[in-house]
This record gives structure tokens, sequence and C-alpha cells, in this order.
């Protein structure tokens, strides 16, 4: 059976990604660094230490990590203020299973974003437990915040199923020995190593429901 389900939330539950990459990409361009083809494919699950650093250090960028970090999520925090986009039927999606289901969140995303998303979307209350990879040793794709958000709500990860978008999302969840279901953003499909590795993969967040996870216990 299926004991809890663990959501990321950029992705998944906002449509932040599009987001980040402005932001990044503009700072980026801004202080004097050169943003690469594959940078927003490897941005993607890490945590705000390690993407800080990588800006800084890799793309050029003439800030400190610690400046790269503030700065950065000082914007989307602005932006959030402005408007949180969330996915269409995401919120219906977390709430029906949220009835049946202890719910964790495990997020690349600093935890003020956390917080500040899931205040605008009226989910706050729809999760046992939080937790973003600034928090963790390692970001995504390594399994720490899975495992950590699994070892919060009290079960084994091996009876969980995670809701992922992004290629380091699932292979943070899968190695944490989840069941994934993936939904990948149609500007950032999944590398066909991480698609193997999901246990279904879906076009849009609506098609998950409650019959689905039941399924999945199989």
């Amino acid at each position: 059976m299926v004991d809890a389900v663990v959501f990321d939330l950029d992705g998944v539950i906002v449509d932040s990604e599009p987001v980040w990459e402005e932001v990044r990409r503009a700072y980026v361009a801004t202080h004097g660094g050169a943003w690469q083809p594959d940078t927003q494919r490897r941005l993607m699950g890490m945590s705000t230490s390690e993407w800080a650093h990588y800006l800084s250090g890799e793309l050029g960028v003439a800030r400190t990590a610690g400046q790269v970090a503030d700065e950065v999520v000082e914007e989307m925090t602005r932006r959030y203020r402005e408007h949180v986009p969330l996915i269409d039927s995401a919120d219906q999606v977390v709430r029906r299973l949220a009835a049946r289901w202890p719910m964790g969140l495990a997020s690349s995303s600093p935890t003020r974003l956390i917080a500040a998303a899931l205040a605008a979307t009226g989910l706050t209350d729809a999760f046992a437990t939080t937790l973003s990879t600034e928090e963790t040793e390692r970001g995504k794709p390594a399994p720490d915040v899975y495992l950590s958000v699994a070892g919060r709500l009290g079960f084994d990860p091996g009876r969980c199923v995670a809701v992922e978008d992004s290629s380091n999302g699932v292979r943070s969840a899968a190695a944490a020995g989840m069941r994934v279901v993936a939904v990948p953003h149609g500007s950032y499909p999944l590398d066909p190593d991480a698609a193997r590795l999901a246990t279904v993969t879906l076009r849009v967040i609506g098609e998950l429901t409650p019959e689905l996870v039941d399924e999945l216990a199989g």
C-alpha cells in the first residue's frame, strides 16, 4: 500500500521554472557571467548553495556565492509577491490526495519561497511537513531531501509516492526508493535515464488521481 505522497513544488504545483530561468539568466548577464546552453538543465534540482556556487564559479558571475543566493532569492520573492504561477488544477490535485494520505513536500526552493508559494496558493495546511534542500547536505539528484521528508512523516520511503517534473528530481526520489510519478514540463523534457526511473509519466498534473496512486501500490 501507499503510506504517503511527497510532492515537489517547482514545476509540479507552481510553474516557476521559467521564472527561475528568467531571473537567473538576467542576473548572470548583469553581473558579467556567461549563461551556457545546458545551464538551466543543470540548475534544476540544485540546492540554493549549489546553484549559487555554480553561478559564482562556473558561470563567472562577479559576486560571491552568498551574494548570488541572497540577491536572486530576493528577486524571486519580489516576483512571488506580484504573482505565483499556479499550475492549472494543481491545488485541486493536492487537496484530493491530502484527503487520503499524509503529504510531504520536498523542494529545491529556499524555505521562504516555499512558504510564500504555499501561502499564495492556499496549500499551507495540505502538507504535514515541508523541506528545502537548503536544509539538507546535498540537493537533488541526491536522495537526501526525499529520505528526510519520509523520515519526518514516519514512513518507509519504499511505501511513499513522489511527484516530480525534472530529471534530477526523478533521480532523487527514485534513489530514495520511492515510486515516482513524473509530470515533465513541456519546456524541460526528462532525460532518457530519468524517464526510465519513473514508475508512470503523466502529461499534466490533472491526470494524477487517488485511483492512480492506489494502482502504484500493486
